[in-house]
């Protein structure tokens, strides 16, 4: 993926890189791995107004940090400079699995 490899050069050029980065900063209070290597975030939308959209799962419904970990989602991209709208929008379709972790998270996780 484009925007990963970007990402690990350093190089931050794009306004969905940028986003990639402000929710890589959050993580859930009981897991050491930010959300987005999780498999949390299922779709990062930016549309040409730099209005962005996020859709995301949590590791399950009952979730203690289901309120807390949506709202700083929002907020850390919302702290992007040239940020206009942030909707985040929390489904539970498709379910959350293990499977949907980067090979990092496995990784921290040891699960490789």
């Amino acid at each position: 993926m484009e925007a990963e490899s970007n990402l690990e050069n350093g190089q931050v050029t794009n306004l969905r890189d940028k986003v990639v980065m402000a929710i890589k900063q959050v993580y859930d209070p009981e897991i050491p791995v930010d959300v987005y290597d999780l498999g949390l975030i299922y779709e990062i939308t930016v549309y040409p107004v730099n209005n962005v959209y996020v859709q995301m799962t949590l590791t399950s419904p009952n979730c203690p940090s289901a309120e807390f970990i949506p709202s700083e989602v929002k907020d850390k991209i919302q702290q992007i400079q040239g940020v206009n709208n942030v909707e985040v929008e929390v489904t539970f379709d498709p379910p959350y699995s293990q499977d949907m972790m980067s090979e990092a998270a496995k990784l921290e996780l040891g699960f490789l």
